[in-house]
């Protein structure tokens, strides 16, 4: 569980209140004391304050058309024999393709 002082979380409420969504808890302490805690609601924590954060910040971008079902139903590319498929997408990845 991470712990937070009373100043920090005056001043990264913001923060704390994203960490609380993405599904943890956050202890509060007044000289080292435990004073409260800040959690998720039950049955409210998901994915999408993780999202947003991640989307703030840059690394993502939230796709806002439905996913594309023909692409998905199609059969999986054959793989040459003695080939990883695991290794192969670590290699491209690698590659930054």
């Amino acid at each position: 569980m991470k712990t937070a002082t009373i100043t920090q979380a005056k001043n990264g409420l913001s923060a704390l209140i994203d960490r609380v969504r993405s599904g943890e808890s956050i202890l509060i302490l007044d000289r080292g004391v435990p004073v409260a805690r800040l959690e998720p609601v039950a049955g409210l924590a998901d994915a999408t304050g993780r999202l947003q954060r991640l989307e703030r910040a840059g690394l993502i971008r939230v796709g806002e058309a439905p996913p594309p079902l023909d692409l998905l139903r199609m059969p999986a590319p054959e793989l040459m024999p003695g080939v990883s498929a695991v290794r192969t997408l670590v290699e491209e990845r690698r590659e930054g393709r």
